[in-house]
């Protein structure tokens, strides 16, 4: 399976993976009330395995020959989606401000970047590090007026942990999983995720489930846009790309999800956010045109 449109997806595929990706405030906004963090992540990852499973049926996909590929893609799913998503979504329900959560994962393409070099032999010019110091500095900005007070420690340290799985899932999905076909390897991703996240589920929460259309709206928004759109789409870009060029990429969602909230929910858009995002697709550009 392949999505690669030559030199115009070369320009399209990045720009739509951000948009999809800053897409995902709209489903935990709206699902987050309606269930508790882990029994929301298992329901979604569930049903998107079930959906890629009729995909990769329907069209005959190749599964991984080895069992070692299994094991590699599962860790590699456990990392992005169950913990990433995870300690993103409790250290929220713990009281953590969204937009502070923002901007300690907004740290993630500083943190590739530094381990890049080690682990994937990428290296990382001057260019490119002034354009991450830029890029990181205008989505604090953009962040900068959503920053209050509320959460605790144990909500920081749960975010932490989310920067930490996505960090170490970018690096390892770059390094052990960049081969196979999307729709089966997305599917053992994805189902390792729900099972990981129903345990969790199974001994931490209640698992109550209010059914209200805001929550049904949410699973399928998060599923189709950005399970089944999103997520491909990245592991495409770290196919045909480095890594810490990739992650660049993340310094977008700030600015871009800012400009979908201004009109859907009346959030404020003043002039340091128009600044951040300025300064935020600058350092992008300065990266991206570094590494070719």
């Amino acid at each position: 399976m392949t999505l690669d449109g030559g030199a115009h997806g070369q320009r399209i595929l990045p720009a739509l993976f951000v948009l999809l990706w800053s897409t995902g405030f709209i489903g935990a906004r709206l699902g987050m009330p309606h269930a508790e963090p882990m029994t929301f992540l298992a329901l979604r990852f569930a049903l998107t395995a079930a959906c890629l499973a009729v995909v990769a049926a329907a069209w005959r996909a190749p599964w991984p020959p080895r069992l070692r590929d299994w094991g590699h893609l599962a860790l590699a799913g456990l990392l992005m989606h169950g913990v990433y998503l995870g300690g993103v979504f409790i250290a929220i329900r713990l009281g953590l401000e969204a937009g502070l959560s923002a901007l300690i994962v907004s740290l993630q393409p500083l943190l590739v970047a530094a381990a890049a070099p080690f682990l994937l032999a990428e290296r990382i010019g001057t260019r490119r590090w002034l354009g991450l110091g830029l890029g990181m500095l205008g989505a604090a900005l953009v962040l900068s007026g959503k920053l209050g007070h509320g959460g605790g420690a144990w909500a920081v340290v749960a975010c932490v942990v989310a920067l930490a799985g996505i960090t170490f899932g970018t690096l390892y999905q770059k390094r052990h999983c960049v081969g196979h076909d999307l729709r089966t390897a997305n599917l053992i991703q994805f189902a390792a995720a729900a099972a990981a996240c129903w345990v969790a589920a199974l001994l931490f929460e209640t698992r109550a489930v209010e059914w209200t259309g805001e929550l049904v709206f949410a699973l399928a928004w998060l599923i189709v846009v950005l399970s089944l759109g999103a997520i491909p789409l990245l592991y495409l870009l770290l196919r045909r790309g480095d890594a810490s060029r990739v992650s660049s990429l993340f310094f977008l969602v700030p600015p871009t999800t800012a400009m979908l909230a201004w009109p859907l929910f009346g959030e404020h858009l003043g002039p340091v956010e128009i600044l951040g995002m300025v300064l935020a697709l600058a350092g992008v550009v300065m990266v991206n045109r570094e590494a070719r």
